[in-house]
């Protein structure tokens, strides 16, 4: 009877650590919003690591359609080390800053009517530690690297899960973008082949999606030339010669060639002014810290500039990265948010120190791909820290036959992006546009998209109102001049 009775016992064990690992709370008033929040907001903490010396802050906000049966959306922010705030506050979550001059007060939360919870559940969670609201127990567990990411998501994922079973059976998608597109992948990876082998619970793994994708420097690095050149950022006798001298390698140059690192110098000056996240926006300061960008082909993420007064003013898309910053720090705002109390000292948005491992995520696109997951990439088309050119560049390394050829998808009748299917369930999209962070360009865009690929539709079919009224074409010309 008592040998009977172990296995039991040791699941009973099992599940109380497991429990004992997460705890949560109700939110219902957020300081800065006017009123009761008109949806369902939890936040709370996920134990990680041994003895869960890792204690993972997370947003969980339920679907405002039909929770039950609505995917589960698993939202990891890029950086990387940057807060899940901001997907949830600058992106694709239901509420965002609105952008008034600060004058020393909280700053505002109003409604985004494009909040993608109107069709999903979404759990943002701050990762990797000393991210956001997360933090450690001890100095060991501070330790941030791209596969400890990746195991503590993995951990997470089945933890929350485990303490939330109403959402077992819902299908799971996990998101995010930037850095996010050498990290999601391999958490995706990892949460598949913990299926495989029996780990529980049992997720049911859905697909991945990923916005402007930081992938692999040599398509990512080498498309920022042709596409300023593209762009009309540089000239073609500068394109011209950067391609002779360089041969296409604009990334690891060979000291010696003179010629080339010429041709770079004279690149970097040229577009020294222009906001890489968005080529149309204003050049503004960054909110502090930030890691220093040394030229527009590499990036430092090692050393760290503070503007002091220099900070971005309403109209800079970093101003409301400014808003955010001053309403985490207030007392009643993580009283409300149930922050532990001592946990963490000032909440800054992004914190880069910060090991990266994983320098090419196609592998993870190869194996995923074997495996019949859905799979949507989308691009921000003004982007040029990470072009959609190289982003297609790799895609097409992956050599998927076409499924369905390149064609506009609209929203409101206009249209919106490009957008081509592949084999292996893979959709990719350009949004017009759009940033580096395209939701937070063109939230309505994006919303579109999202809606409509979650339903496993064709993004070109046009599915909403709008799309009745889409504008008449002169029949005999490639484009019409007025």
């Amino acid at each position: 009877m008592a040998k009977r009775c172990l296995p039991f016992l040791l699941l009973l064990q099992v599940w109380l650590q497991l429990a004992g690992a997460v705890s949560h709370s109700i939110v219902e008033f957020l300081p800065g919003f006017q009123g009761p929040l008109p949806f369902h907001l939890e936040t709370g903490y996920v134990g990680v690591d041994e003895a869960q010396d890792l204690q993972l802050f997370y947003y969980f906000l339920k679907s405002q359609g039909n929770p039950k049966e609505d995917p589960l959306l698993l939202w990891l922010t890029g950086g990387p080390g940057c807060s899940s705030l901001s997907g949830l506050a600058f992106e694709i979550g239901p509420i965002r800053f609105e952008e008034k001059e600060y004058n020393g007060s909280l700053p505002a939360l109003v409604l985004n009517p494009y909040s993608w919870t109107q069709v999903s559940n979404i759990i943002f969670v701050d990762l990797p530690a000393g991210t956001g609201f997360s933090y450690a127990r001890n100095p060991l567990a501070f330790q941030r690297s791209d596969f400890k990411q990746v195991s503590q998501a993995d951990q997470f994922l089945r933890k929350w899960l485990m303490h939330h079973q109403e959402f077992l059976s819902n299908p799971v998608y996990i998101a995010g973008d930037s850095y996010s597109g050498l990290t999601v992948p391999a958490v995706f990876q990892k949460i598949s082949d913990g299926n495989n082998e029996g780990m529980k619970p049992l997720i049911n793994l859905k697909g991945y999606i990923l916005g402007n994708p930081v992938t692999d420097p040599t398509f990512d690095d080498n498309s920022k030339v042709p596409y300023a050149h593209g762009m009309g950022l540089i000239s073609d006798e500068l394109y011209g010669s950067l391609k002779k001298s360089c041969g296409g390698e604009y990334r690891m140059i060979n000291p010696s060639n003179a010629e080339c690192l010429k041709n770079i110098e004279a690149l970097d000056e040229i577009v020294s002014e222009i906001q890489n996240d968005h080529i149309l926006d204003h050049k503004c300061p960054l909110v502090p810290p930030r890691p220093i960008k040394r030229t527009y082909l590499n990036e430092n993420f090692e050393e760290y500039v503070h503007f002091g007064p220099n900070l971005p003013t309403i109209g800079c898309r970093s101003y409301k990265q400014l808003l955010a910053t001053y309403w985490a720090n207030g007392d009643d705002v993580r009283k409300a948010l149930h922050v532990r109390e001592g946990s963490i000292g000032e909440w800054k948005r992004c914190n880069f120190n910060y090991t990266r491992e994983i320098h090419s995520s196609i592998k993870y696109h190869i194996d995923l791909g074997i495996m019949g997951y859905h799979r949507l990439i989308y691009s921000g088309d003004h982007d040029v820290a990470v072009p959609f050119l190289g982003t297609q560049a790799w895609i097409r390394s992956l050599n998927y036959s076409i499924v369905d050829e390149w064609r506009p998808w609209r929203s409101h009748g206009q249209v919106a992006g490009y957008t081509r299917t592949y084999s292996n369930q893979l959709t990719f999209a350009t949004v017009k546009g759009g940033g580096h962070t395209a939701p937070e360009y063109k939230p309505a865009e994006c919303f579109a998209m999202f809606k409509r690929w979650i339903v496993q539709e064709s993004l070109k079919v046009g599915c909403d109102m709008g799309d009745a009224h889409k504008p008449s074409h002169e029949p005999n010309s490639v484009l019409h001049y007025s």
